[in-house]
């Protein structure tokens, strides 16, 4: 287990290419978006060359997910020659949207396009009232035409998957009942995936007024957690993302958990209006779109290993395999060296993952025998510039360890 194999491949995540013609550009004003320090310092994108996109898109290695902003704003032949471009590249298409623009075109372009729309929507009627659209009225209509779009989706066969933000509009206690009987009917129409978001803060007035404290965090996911475990089809992925990597099962799990180098940002690879590379848009701080770097570093989770939890690492933390610090773009105050701010957070979810693996008399990796033996292994291979999958190090898929493995 001592050496790093030299020929691990940099990354081993999912790798997605996010195409955004228009940059930042939206239709409506979440009060929360993690994109609003752009909109604020004026970075918008007011042009766009689509030859130049597709030779980008095919350097960084497709397919890619029609991504804003918001996408939808493209006129609609812009769109049209995109996706039949996809769909004779790559064979399918994805777009993530806010919804409130799906007309009868766009659904016409989805079925013909093999596109896979994802929507981001907080709740029904009012719990959505955070995503707004210069005012309530507008708000509430915009919000009506998202969940028709939805069920219009799922009547088509085109069933979307959906983005969900927690916050204090739709994830206090006295919501979550409200939010559960919304899931239950999603799954009745046919919608299989979602995902839930912890608020990323970026302004301190939107802190106090819309976020949850840790407490009202984790009784919210775990509402959510008992809920999936109810539901038939529907599955909420931050669940089952947690429970493989405790598995040391981590090849295909969302890139928060990845050990994300802010400045490559390897799950996200950006293409803008005009070719040019870009990051993901949860690590850019302070309104600046970085360049992205040529070269990947791990120095974030060297540093985060050995560094005492009251200075913001995660030294002696058994989970850190697992969670690695968790996504950048929630470091504590904003600073990528830190762990994220909502540790306690993940902390009890990951407890509580735990207790289940154990009761099916699994050994989770925060338990294990060699878990500091492959946490060092692990450190050895970012500190030669790698980032494999747990699973890799632990040879899991080949020659098992049996304190690994469920106990017989």
């Amino acid at each position: 287990m001592g050496q790093v194999r030299k020929n691990l491949p940099l990354g081993e995540g999912q790798v997605g290419v996010e195409l955004r013609p228009l940059g930042v550009t939206c239709n409506i004003a979440c009060q929360y978006c993690y994109q609003n320090p752009q909109r604020d310092a004026g970075n918008f994108a007011r042009s766009y060359d689509l030859e130049a996109m597709k030779v980008a898109i095919l350097k960084e290695g497709g397919s890619f997910t029609l991504f804003g902003g918001e996408p939808l704003l493209l006129p609609e032949a812009d769109l049209e020659h995109l996706w039949a471009w996809g769909l004779e590249t790559f064979g399918s298409n994805h777009l993530q949207t806010n919804g409130t623009l799906i007309n009868e075109s766009h659904i016409r372009m989805f079925r013909r396009y093999k596109v896979q729309a994802g929507i981001s929507l907080d709740g029904p009627g009012e719990l959505n009232d955070v995503r707004w659209n210069g005012d309530l009225s507008a708000t509430r209509q915009a919000t009506a035409k998202v969940e028709a779009a939805i069920d219009r989706l799922c009547r088509e066969g085109m069933a979307p998957s959906l983005i969900v933000t927690l916050h204090r509009n739709n994830a206090t206690s006295d919501k979550l009942p409200r939010m559960h009987e919304w899931f239950r009917k999603l799954e009745q129409k046919g919608v299989r995936f979602a995902r839930l978001h912890l608020l990323e803060v970026e302004d301190t007035a939107i802190r106090s007024k819309y976020a949850l404290s840790a407490e009202e965090n984790i009784r919210a996911l775990l509402s959510f957690a008992q809920l999936e475990e109810r539901l038939a089809w529907l599955r909420i992925d931050v669940f089952s993302d947690m429970e493989k990597l405790l598995q040391i099962n981590d090849r295909s799990v969302t890139c928060v958990w990845r050990a994300c180098d802010p400045w490559t940002t390897e799950a996200v690879r950006g293409v803008e209006g005009h070719g040019q590379r870009s990051n993901c848009g949860r690590t850019n701080k302070d309104g600046i779109d970085f360049v992205k770097a040529e070269t990947a570093g791990f120095e974030r989770y060297l540093a985060l290993y050995h560094t005492p939890q009251e200075h913001g690492g995660c030294s002696g933390c058994r989970f850190f395999l697992a969670c690695k610090g968790q996504c950048p773009g929630t470091a504590i105050d904003g600073d990528w060296r830190n762990r994220t701010e909502h540790c306690d957070v993940w902390m009890a979810l990951f407890e509580k993952m735990e207790q289940r693996l154990v009761a099916r008399g699994e050994m989770p990796v925060s338990l294990a025998p060699q878990r500091a033996s492959l946490e060092r292994t692990m450190l050895e291979a970012w500190a030669a510039g790698l980032n494999p999958a747990t699973e890799t190090v632990a040879g899991e898929k080949h020659e098992p360890d049996p304190a690994l493995l469920p106990a017989a």
